[in-house]
């Protein structure tokens, strides 16, 4: 071993010492502070991100393209590509289905996308910039997911695609929407950004789906700080990603390396001249939305823990289901029929009825130290950015109405012990029997 090579040891042992001793593992009933969602580290995380910037590896590179091929078959995919945030692999997903490669089945300007109205503006946003409709569905109470006969009456003459997300990591009745998008020639894009792990009728949420996202912030399964990917099965459409991400370019070649076609300088595309460096020929009108090895390193040491993390959320959601049963005033989450989610929160809606209202049980939560979060957006049509677009509305929104009004969630994360999702639970229950 060269000096160079001890001296980045003793860094690295240093750094996992500095983690070590900045762990707080004390709880203080309402003096702590219990977050909705957040990410969990350890040592290895930390030692992991710091040796990536001590190599200097600040753009994609290895970590990116072993990260690519390890979660691609963690999913049960053929391709996997690394993205900056959830929301630009859902631009890129969307975008990719434009693209004149695909022909008389492209989407065009117009044409309608089946997504749903409760929920997170990004999995809406692509349908839009990209010129087309969103044509909006309603939820079901209680799995807050759309159901396949809504999505079935939404279809129109225009009808291209559906998308939409598995919300709060409960997966939508994926395989019969599947089966929808099949026998229209639809197609499915699923947002996968809050269900890495759920299971719908044994299968891994992500590969139902033309193409699937995830998001890697803080808050999701696992995390790169930022990050995301689009997954697929499908090669063609893989390509139309990887251009899509990499500036647009026709070329397929790592940064760094060059001619791996052994026709870089032996090509003729456009108007261009015969022989215009490959490398610098743009086939789509794409973005830069890649992620970075320091990003890539740390997912890495994430992914080797994904099932530890389903297992707790799990656990986390049963426990706190358990004590609020029979809770009155409250309507407590229930999982989709045939489906094993990997909880990214649990979601409560208090009842009209009750003698006590959301804001009152939010407040009180929040004075206790508990975070809360709304379900996302609630019904997104009734926000300003929405306010000028096209749009079609597929039946009515009681429901998302119900959403944006009564409903909210807190955390289930595996950051949180078994001791604070009893002092939520306990804290949810004791105000709703106190306030009845």
């Amino acid at each position: 071993m060269t000096g160079k090579d001890d001296d980045k040891s003793h860094i690295l042992e240093l750094v996992r010492k500095y983690h070590q001793d900045r762990v707080n593992e004390g709880f203080v009933p309402g003096g702590t502070q219990l977050l909705a969602s957040g990410a969990t580290l350890i040592d290895d995380d930390r030692v992991a991100l710091v040796e990536a910037a001590l190599d200097m590896r600040i753009a994609a590179g290895p970590s990116s393209q072993v990260f690519e091929r390890r979660f691609a078959r963690y999913i049960g995919v053929r391709k996997a590509h690394l993205t900056n945030s959830g929301s630009s692999a859902n631009l890129l997903a969307l975008s990719a289905l434009c693209q004149p490669e695909l022909e008389d089945r492209r989407l065009r300007p117009g044409d309608e996308v089946i997504t749903v109205a409760a929920g997170f503006p990004t999995t809406v946003n692509p349908i839009v910039n990209n010129g087309l409709k969103p044509v909006f569905v309603d939820v079901e109470m209680g799995t807050y997911n759309t159901t396949p006969d809504r999505v079935a009456a939404a279809i129109g003459p225009r009808t291209k695609a559906i998308m939409a997300a598995h919300s709060l990591g409960n997966p939508f009745a994926v395989a019969e929407v599947a089966e929808l998008a099949e026998e229209h020639g639809l197609f499915l894009v699923e947002d996968n950004c809050d269900a890495v792990g759920s299971t719908y009728r044994g299968r891994k949420t992500g590969t139902f789906g033309d193409l699937a996202t995830t998001s890697f912030y803080p808050a999701h399964h696992i995390t790169m700080g930022e990050g995301g990917a689009v997954v697929t099965d499908n090669l063609a459409l893989a390509r139309l990603v990887e251009s899509l991400r990499d500036w647009g370019r026709d070329c397929w070649c790592e940064p760094g390396q060059d001619d791996k076609c052994l026709k870089r300088f032996d090509q003729q595309m456009g108007t261009l001249p015969h022989g215009y460096d490959h490398k610098y020929i743009f086939s789509h009108v794409g973005y830069n939305l890649k992620s970075t090895d320091l990003q890539a390193a740390l997912g890495l040491t994430q992914l080797a823990r994904v099932e530890e993390f389903s297992t707790a959320r799990r656990r986390n959601w049963a426990r706190m289901r358990g004590v609020l049963d029979g809770t009155p005033g409250l309507r407590l989450p229930e999982p989709t029929p045939d489906s094993d989610p990997s909880w990214f929160g649990f979601v409560i809606t208090v009842d009209p009825a009750a003698g006590f209202t959301r804001r009152e049980l939010v407040a009180h939560l929040e004075t206790n130290k508990i975070s809360t979060r709304r379900f996302f957006g609630g019904n997104l049509t009734r926000h300003p950015a929405y306010q000028g677009v096209d749009y079609r509305v597929s039946g009515t929104l009681e429901n998302s109405d119900t959403v944006t009004d009564h409903t909210f969630w807190v955390g289930v994360y595996p950051g949180l012990t078994t001791e604070m999702i009893d002092y939520i639970a306990t804290t949810v229950r004791d105000f709703a029997y106190a306030n009845s």
